[in-house]
């Protein structure tokens, strides 16, 4: 038995936004920084648990969509924000 396609729905649609961003700020975009950002926009997404990307959208009305295009914007813009903010104390002290 294999678990192999089940994931998180929203990881790839998050990654997306990501490298959409950040070539905005490619001082800021290396590797840490990106991992960093997805993993704190993903902790505020909830989690959506899929074996094939087909099975949500198939189910999912217009409106729902758009309602999870706009969190996943806020949750990354707001991961950006907090990264970059913590990385600029890190380096103050």
């Amino acid at each position: 038995m294999s678990f192999d396609n089940i994931h998180n729905y929203y990881e790839q649609l998050v990654i997306d936004k990501i490298m959409e961003l950040t070539p905005k700020r490619p001082v800021d975009a290396d590797e840490n920084f990106l991992e960093d950002v997805a993993c704190v926009a993903l902790n505020h997404l909830p989690a959506r648990y899929v074996r094939y990307d087909v099975d949500i959208v198939y189910y999912m009305t217009s409106d729902e969509r758009n309602r999870m295009i706009e969190q996943i914007d806020n949750a990354v813009t707001f991961a950006i924000e907090y990264v970059l903010s913590h990385r600029q104390r890190s380096n103050e002290n």
